[in-house]
């Protein structure tokens, strides 16, 4: 075993880990940053297979955008942590089955022909200017079109129904047509009134009076 091999044992131990972790628990603050302890592992398994790009935008998106959302939600959010467990030991009986299930499914899928000893070989070292988000760019655009496409249409539909779902007619909506706000004029939102400016005469002490007369 060269040194990758350790490298690669070790961190994917540390995501296994952090995995379990996530689900087991219980406070929600603490899965979230078990979560982002996993993309962290998981970029550095990357990193060994060469995929800086994915590597990156997993680090960026995910942990720099996607968790921080995460955990901005949870930590705003008065979470009952005894009903929340509640629901996990109610959904344990139907989840545990289904996760032994995909898990004999997958070994089914890879079997021993992709995780044999034999079968396990070190990345093959790319020539000099290799890149690998160009390589990634020309597999999406060409052999992977077609499910490419697919994705950003369906994320497209997601948007425009998340954005209808906003903006749909309801009583308490504080909806406002752009069009109608861009059509408002001035005198439709302020009107200028003129009023008596009224002036406070300012009493004068007596003394000061009394020596202006003397004057």
């Amino acid at each position: 075993m060269i040194f990758k091999d350790y490298v690669f044992y070790v961190l994917a131990a540390i995501l296994l880990a952090a995995g379990l972790r996530v689900i087991t628990a219980r406070n929600p603050v603490h899965a979230a940053l078990y979560l982002v302890l996993a993309f962290f592992t998981a970029a550095g398994i990357w990193l060994l297979l060469e995929a800086e790009f994915l590597a990156i935008a997993l680090v960026l998106v995910y942990v720099g955008a996607v968790m921080v959302l995460f955990l901005f939600v949870v930590m705003m959010l008065d979470i009952n942590l005894d009903r929340l467990r509640e629901g996990f030991w109610k959904a344990l009986p139907i989840a545990l089955p289904l996760g032994v299930v995909m898990v004999i499914e997958m070994s089914m899928i890879l079997g021993v022909k992709t995780f044999g000893v034999d079968q396990v070989s070190a990345p093959t070292p790319h020539a000099t200017g290799y890149s690998n988000t160009a390589e990634l760019g020309r597999q999406l655009y060409t052999d992977y079109l077609l499910p490419f496409e697919l994705a950003a249409v369906i994320l497209l539909v997601a948007i425009v129904a998340a954005i209808a779902l906003t903006l749909r007619d309801r009583k308490d909506s504080k909806f406002i047509d752009p069009a109608d706000q861009v059509k408002v004029k001035r005198a439709d939102r302020i009107r200028i009134v003129m009023m008596q400016a009224d002036v406070e005469e300012k009493s004068v002490p007596a003394d000061v009076a009394d020596k202006k007369e003397g004057a």
